[in-house]
Formats: C-alpha cells, structure tokens, sequence
C-alpha cells in the first residue's frame, strides 16, 4: 500500500516547512514552475518513497497538503 502526498500548488507560498519536515527527503521547492500567486510551490520528488507519515502536513501553515494513506 502506497502513500499518496497532494498539494494545493495554487495556495502554497513556497516556505518550505515541508520540505524541512519530511524524513524521506523527497519534497522540493520547484524551481521552474510558478503559481497563481507568484510563488514557487513545494513538489514531491519521489512519490513511491513517501511513508505516509503526514509531517508535512502537519507543518503546512496554510493546509495546501493532503496525504492519503
């Protein structure tokens, strides 16, 4: 069974509280693509590495982040 992180890239400010969170070390800041907001939202690397451990989530201030376990 596979975990399966979201993000609300329109909503994400980029502050990467996330990307610190994870224990997998498998979020980003993409560098390339910009949101409605003018900022570079976080991203996941490797989707078949993330445990479901929702610590991302749990550190988003601004609840873009959904995990399905």
């Amino acid at each position: 069974m596979m975990a399966k992180v979201t993000f609300d890239a329109d909503r994400c400010k980029g502050c990467g509280l996330c990307v610190d969170a994870c224990p997998r070390g498998i979020l980003r800041i993409a560098k390339e693509k910009i949101n409605a907001r003018g900022h570079f939202p976080a991203e996941i690397t490797d989707q078949e590495k993330c445990i479901g451990c929702a610590c991302c989530a749990t550190m988003c201030p601004d609840c873009v982040i959904t995990v399905e376990r």
